[in-house]
């Protein structure tokens, strides 16, 4: 094994578990957006308010840290700075309608149709970025989303009056496949904390004029502390720590066994609703759990290994 070589291997195991920390930070989210003291789309307006100070701060820490000013970033012909703006305007109707499909359908629901994000990103992945993976990577993806739905199951609600929820839920994929695909792109030339930065400042304006479209009040009123604390969680759980590990791991794993990867969340999100809103959680559960992460090994084995910038 060469030296170049021991170090992309080097480089694809941190990038992993960087990938998989980010999916359990961000499998805390659904349970915190039950508790939040503000509607859906105000919720997700804090949770990339209270985030991009903190990570104003860590790009400011970086070396040679870039201006924040867009005209004095340049980048390579393909990936222009303006498309920094894009992955938070993706993240900000990502979280929008999967917000309101939590309210609206039951978080089995959600989660399950918001989950289909894998199969976009493999397709565009494929089409468009050069992803190349085997027939294996495919039966993973399969095998996994299969295991969303048994994990999902004993709580799906297949009805009529779900059905905007629902819908909400599939649109959500549309909206997070694509912000997977941005960050992506961009990671081949800025650092993971301007990429974080520039879609929390972005996304923060898109979500509080989609929030006063939709009458939602800014602040609130009791429980004054508890509802900050919890927003405040969210912001560095979720977003800051858990998207951040995503966002690095992007760089250097391919978009479609990632975004596949990323189907651990609800097997994360079904435990800790479990610890913390003492949901209920049996034996279908265990094995839907089991079946996903078969499935991502599986993908994992068929993904072809791709490692980029540091």
């Amino acid at each position: 094994m060469t030296q170049q070589h021991a170090a992309r291997r080097r480089l694809e195991r941190g990038a992993l578990l960087a990938l998989f920390a980010g999916a359990c930070a961000i499998g805390v989210v659904p349970v915190l957006v039950r508790m939040s003291p503000t509607g859906p789309v105000m919720t997700a307006f804090w949770r990339l308010a209270l985030a991009w100070p903190v990570l104003y701060v860590l790009h400011r820490a970086q070396p040679a840290a870039p201006t924040l000013k867009l005209e004095g970033l340049s980048g390579p012909r393909d990936v222009p700075a303006w498309m920094l703006v894009l992955p938070g305007l993706f993240f900000a109707g990502d979280l929008s309608f999967w917000h309101w499909s939590l309210k609206l359908t039951s978080v089995a629901n959600a989660t399950l149709l918001a989950n289909c994000a894998p199969v976009f990103v493999t397709m565009i992945a494929w089409r468009y970025l050069g992803e190349r993976f085997r027939v294996l990577f495919l039966g993973g993806l399969f095998i996994a989303l299969l295991g969303v739905t048994v994990l999902m199951r004993h709580s799906l609600d297949l009805s009529r009056d779900a059905f905007l929820g629902d819908l909400f839920g599939l649109i959500t994929a549309g909206f997070y496949a694509g912000y997977q695909l941005s960050i992506k792109r961009l990671r081949a030339r800025y650092s993971t904390v301007t990429v974080m930065l520039w879609s929390s400042m972005s996304g923060t304006p898109a979500l509080l004029l989609i929030a006063i479209l939709m009458r939602e009040r800014l602040f609130w009123s009791a429980p004054l502390v508890q509802g900050w604390l919890v927003l405040l969680a969210m912001a560095l759980i979720g977003h800051v720590s858990g998207q951040g590990a995503i966002a690095y791991a992007l760089a250097h794993l391919p978009a479609s066994f990632s975004s596949v990867a990323l189907l651990v969340q609800p097997v994360i999100a079904a435990g800790v609703a479990w610890l913390v809103l003492r949901e209920a959680v049996g034996a279908e559960q265990f094995l839907g759990g089991a079946i996903v992460l078969f499935g991502i090994v599986l993908a994992r084995r068929g993904s072809a290994a791709l490692a980029g910038p540091p």
